[in-house]
């Protein structure tokens, strides 16, 4: 009989020290401060692929595109009174045109860092505020009029070559 009242009181004693220890531990949790997630916190908003044409002396060289994606504070963009995406292409077409020495050709010379800093010191700029924090690259890609012909003129043979083949098979049939 002594032996099953002392297993009783030890076993109401490690419970005693189990829910303790829990407690304990959920405080020191509570007390931590919490992990701050990527970009503080930030939205973002990703464009659809933007299309700006490239101007050189009078004639266009070819086709800037990019897929962006900015990381902007949601408390200031439900602030804004124009769409953010209106805004946000718009100044991409003003940072590239208003920017000459772009090379967009010379994917040697082209800095990536210098183009996104531009993007968006140039957004900022003109809401008057630090709206945008980063601009990430999803895509960029420039395309030269001679590889739009290109692809154009072999879109075009494709497609005659399947409408002759379309046309033969109904001629078999």
């Amino acid at each position: 009989m002594i032996k099953f009242v002392a297993a009783a009181i030890w076993l109401c004693a490690v419970a005693i020290g189990a829910v303790f220890y829990s407690f304990q531990n959920a405080e020191a949790k509570l007390d931590a401060p919490a992990p701050l997630p990527l970009m503080g916190g930030l939205d973002s908003i990703k464009t659809d692929i933007v299309s700006v044409p490239v101007v050189r002396d009078g004639r266009i060289d070819g086709y800037f595109l990019a897929r962006l994606v900015y990381a902007i504070e949601s408390q200031k963009l439900a602030k804004l009174s124009v769409p953010p995406e209106a805004l946000i292409v718009d100044q991409v077409y003003s940072y590239v045109y208003g920017n000459p020495d772009l090379d967009f050709s010379d994917r040697e010379t082209l800095d990536l860092d210098v183009f996104r800093a531009g993007v968006r010191d140039k957004i900022n700029e003109k809401v008057g505020d630090e709206l945008i924090h980063e601009v990430l690259v999803e895509q960029v890609d420039f395309l030269s009029k001679e590889e739009i012909r290109d692809n154009t003129i072999r879109r075009r043979l494709q497609a005659g070559q399947t409408a002759r083949e379309m046309a033969k098979g109904f001629k078999e049939h």
